[in-house]
């Protein structure tokens, strides 16, 4: 997600105990690799994990809470994750696939049929699939869209029910192009998934990913929405910068985007918890927790689709080429021998992005509460260096 409502070495390190979850596990530092990243980008904080064979095998976090201020930050501290959320939401998916709640070719006429008489033509063919893997012929974010989030969040009733409204908006709205034919990076396909998730379960997509995904995996600091709390400063707030200045975004209407685009983006999480996430999908069905089968989560890395080249770089957080899975993008990059699997996620005011690497059961995660080129630039500069020193 990239915008506002309205609108992703060689270097010593000293070995440390980190008590996190309720469990003790040794580990390297990062904070001396990490620091220098600071000053030499202007991020308020950064914090980043390696992962390997399931394992935690260094991670750090330095900087400051809110810019300007002496509050420092922890290890346990939460970071925004945003479009990262996708590989969750595509993950719920295949657990509805599973126990045959959804097909993977399920259209949204068949999940919505009340609405299949006043859908346009198109879009009574568009798949699960297609919506996961951004082919759905639905429109990039623009300022029509934003419009319809923000109608969204004047509506009466629980989450489920806004997002279903939400569905009945663009219903009727034609498509870009043919389904199935295009990439086009969708919040709005996600959240439409979601609803489709909703309407089999019974349940809102909020209460399914707390249940089904962050419990079992026991990722304890994970939750939705501002990773702050209102009124206070209890984790690394957003920050954008303007002409070198650092304004941060307290939790609040405009701390993050409106909370029925979770689905597409708003989870928050600490960068424990979150390289937990990536080594568990690095392992791809080796380790437990049992939440799909093997094949099915190797599904949800499998491209589906090759991104076109943009013609200009995209705002951070988004697909910058390479191919997209579901939930998941395959990206070449010039420090590794190999495409990597990857996502990044960004609301503007934050930034993180995820790398598995599963021919080493390698996985890196890095975050920052900095949106924008600089922190991209920091989190790249970052991840050549890590994979360099550990995917040995």
């Amino acid at each position: 997600m990239n915008k506002t409502p309205l609108i992703f070495f060689s270097v010593l390190v000293s070995t440390a105990i980190i008590f996190s979850s309720g469990t003790v596990a040794a580990q390297a530092s990062l904070d001396p690799v990490l620091k220098p990243y600071l000053s030499k980008y202007g991020l308020p904080a950064l914090s980043a994990a390696v992962v390997k064979d399931g394992r935690i095998i260094a991670a750090g976090a330095v900087g400051t809470r809110r810019a300007g201020t002496d509050i420092p930050v922890t290890i346990n501290d939460r970071f925004h994750i945003g479009s990262d959320t996708k590989a969750m939401t595509s993950l719920l998916a295949a657990m509805m696939v599973e126990e045959g709640k959804l097909r993977w070719n399920s259209t949204m006429a068949e999940v919505f049929p009340e609405l299949k008489d006043k859908m346009e033509p198109r879009l009574r063919t568009v798949t699960l699939l297609q919506l996961l893997s951004h082919t759905s012929g639905l429109p990039t974010d623009n300022e029509e869209v934003f419009k319809v989030y923000a109608e969204t969040m004047l509506q009466e009733g629980n989450l489920d029910e806004l997002r279903y409204w939400l569905v009945t908006q663009f219903s009727r709205r034609p498509l870009q192009s043919d389904p199935g034919k295009n990439f086009a990076y969708s919040n709005t396909g996600y959240v439409i998934a979601g609803a489709m998730i909703e309407r089999v379960s019974g349940r809102t997509w909020d209460e399914l990913i707390t249940e089904r995904i962050f419990k079992p995996l026991k990722l304890k600091s994970a939750g939705l929405g501002p990773q702050s709390s209102i009124g206070r400063i209890d984790a690394p707030v957003g920050h954008t910068e303007n002409k070198g200045k650092l304004k941060a975004f307290l939790a609040g209407p405009n701390g993050d985007g409106p909370i029925i685009l979770g689905p597409a983006g708003m989870a928050h999480m600490s960068v424990l918890d979150f390289a937990r996430w990536a080594g568990w999908n690095a392992g791809e069905g080796k380790r437990g927790p049992h939440l799909v089968r093997p094949s099915t989560l190797k599904k949800l890395h499998t491209p589906v689709i090759n991104m076109p080249e943009p013609k200009e770089p995209p705002p951070p957080g988004t697909p910058r080429g390479g191919k997209y899975a579901l939930g998941w993008g395959l990206m070449t990059v010039d420090w590794a021998p190999y495409p990597l699997i990857y996502h990044g996620g960004s609301n503007s005011m934050n930034l993180a992005h995820i790398w598995l690497d599963p021919k080493k059961d390698l996985a890196m995660v890095v975050m920052t509460n900095l949106g924008g080129r600089k922190a991209l630039e920091a989190l790249l500069d970052l991840e050549g260096a890590l994979y360099r020193k550990y995917a040995r």
